[in-house]
């Protein structure tokens, strides 16, 4: 008796190649997939916290860099001296306070002319000062 295999009798090399190939591939894929997963639950938070932390961040009106200066109409630090112009506010206004200031609301504590001129102030502010990186995040598209 002779051992004589046909083709059909044992697999063949080839496809058990293409079985392992297959299995690599899935393994690969579940393996992305997981990191995919864990990097996505890992991002949301993060980006929540930043937006949190945007609309809690403080916009002293004036910064340090004018203290003791009023505020004139169109948002420039005058001398207390000044016709029309506003005393410094009483408190920092957070992001969210800004935020919807600049869409058309008045900060809290404040007339409509006041707030209008602390908003000017504000849209002036330049790196450097007090509460710049504050307003600069307020800008950045979400």
């Amino acid at each position: 008796m002779t051992d004589s295999l046909t083709p059909n009798d044992q697999p063949s090399e080839s496809a058990s190649d293409s079985d392992n190939a297959a299995i690599v591939t899935r393994r690969r894929a579940l393996m992305m997939g997981a990191v995919t997963a864990s990097a996505v639950i890992s991002i949301k938070p993060a980006l929540a916290q930043t937006a949190g932390s945007v609309l809690n961040c403080e916009i002293p009106v004036p910064g340090n860099h004018a203290a003791g200066g009023y505020i004139g109409a169109d948002g420039k630090i005058v001398s207390p001296d000044t016709p029309g112009a506003f005393p410094p506010a009483g408190r920092n206004f957070t992001g969210e306070e800004v935020k919807r200031a600049m869409n058309g609301r008045s900060l809290p504590g404040t007339s409509y002319d006041q707030s209008k001129a602390y908003v000017n102030y504000i849209r002036r502010l330049q790196s450097g000062q007090s509460g710049f990186t504050c307003y600069a995040s307020l800008q950045m598209p979400r």
